[in-house]
């Protein structure tokens, strides 16, 4: 049930990478309060799945395949947001990439282009267009799943921590030009959290240990923990914050 502090009734949201983790907790939460949520991934029956258990708790919502690592895809969600909604609220760009688990050294190219294909230049080509909607619409909010590491880097993780370090300066980057057009760029930084996509970290018992004694509360996150972070961040209640990086790390939030 929504709440007039984070009400998003009549609102448009997409959120990428939503058939599992915190994608699929985001997801639900925003139709929770309100929004007609389109779910999207990679795979269609995935995000049927995670549509249809929205509907079936009384909130809104729709599939929509989309691979945000093909210029192709991305344009043709857009499209389908502009044909079938005319507007765009908000953008959840969570979906990610992180193929390869190992030295920095060892990373093959392959990983390398496929990491940045995603994490990078989908990030980027899904705000512009979002955001291009947005303009034309009065305004919108933009939400990007960044990570910890982007602030300090992983152990195994080389690429992939770069890449997340490129979100939050890009989302910072967003944020000031596009403040001009009502729209507001935030990021979300997760530290660790146990999803499928972090599995690695959680089957390396001696990583796993470091990482949670760095963490103040010493204890990983649950996925459902990033949502009302981004409900926050695209609600009327923090209309006035932009360019804002929000770290949500195990119960710890800065």
């Amino acid at each position: 049930m929504s709440t007039n502090l984070f009400d998003l009734n009549g609102k448009i949201a997409l959120v990428t990478g939503a058939s599992r983790g915190i994608g699929e907790e985001i997801a639900k939460l925003l139709a929770e309060q309100g929004a007609h949520v389109i779910v999207s991934s990679r795979k269609i029956d995935d995000c049927q799945t995670v549509a249809e258990a929205i509907k079936s708790a009384g909130g809104s919502a729709e599939a929509f395949a989309c691979h945000i690592g093909e210029m192709a895809q991305i344009e043709a969600i857009m499209q389908h947001i502009k044909d079938n909604h005319g507007k765009l609220d908000i953008l959840v760009n969570n979906a990610a990439a992180n193929p390869y688990f190992g030295h920095i050294l060892d990373t093959p190219v392959s990983a390398f282009d496929k990491t940045v294909d995603v994490n990078l230049r989908g990030y980027f080509y899904m705000t512009v267009e979002g955001a291009k909607i947005m303009k034309d619409n009065g305004g919108g909010a933009i939400v990007n799943t960044a990570s910890i590491n982007g602030l300090s880097p992983g152990m195994n993780q080389g690429v992939y921590s770069i890449s997340k370090a490129a979100v939050i300066n890009m989302t910072k980057s967003f944020a000031q030009e596009c403040a001009g057009f009502n729209i507001r760029v935030n990021a979300l930084l997760p530290g660790l959290t146990k999803t499928k996509f972090a599995g690695a970290l959680f089957q390396q018992d001696d990583i796993y240990k470091s990482a949670i004694a760095q963490i103040p509360m010493h204890r990983h996150a649950e996925p459902k923990e990033m949502a009302g972070t981004v409900l926050y961040l695209v609600s009327e209640a923090s209309s006035y914050v932009t360019g804002e990086c929000v770290v949500v790390d195990g119960g710890f939030t800065i």
